[in-house]
């Protein structure tokens, strides 16, 4: 990810972020997530009960973090989110990636248990929009943000 504004939607303004560790198991694990684009975060915000808020940050890359992305869906992110959605920690600062919404998960779990193949899995999860999603999951990864405003939806 290039330095730049990132996004982050919820029902509450996000000043301070986080390391969140919640009940279930995402793409990429525990911890903040934003992304680059912010329809994508208003569709986040949107999704929440009592209110809906983006809030903007600025993001500067440090090379000296441990850093993943995924250009794309790939075998290697296939692979990545399937581990992480079963519990599997790692050992990245950062990831950036596709997501793998409500219905590709679905497939992930068909693939998964041996219903759908991997070929057929890759059939299925053609995106019709693009999405971006970028995981903080340290410290040193959350001093990467500044945090500039936020704004109601």
């Amino acid at each position: 990810m290039k330095n730049g504004l990132i996004y982050h939607g919820s029902n509450v303004e996000v000043s301070n972020p986080k390391i969140l560790i919640s009940g279930f198991y995402k793409d990429f694990g525990f911890g903040f997530y934003c992304t680059r684009f912010e329809k994508q975060a208003q569709r986040w915000a949107l999704s929440r009960k009592n209110g809906s808020v983006i809030s903007v940050y600025e993001y500067t890359e440090d090379s000296d973090l441990n850093i993943l992305r995924f250009d794309s869906m790939t075998e290697e992110w296939l692979d990545f989110v399937l581990a992480c959605r079963c519990g599997v920690e790692h050992s990245y600062d950062i990831v950036e990636g596709p997501m793998a919404d409500d219905q590709i998960w679905d497939y992930v779990e068909d693939y998964a248990s041996g219903i759908i193949s991997r070929e057929a899995f890759w059939v299925l999860a053609k995106f019709k929009h693009p999405t971006n999603q970028i995981v903080f999951t340290t410290e040193n990864a959350l001093k990467t943000i500044t945090y500039k405003n936020h704004y109601l939806l």
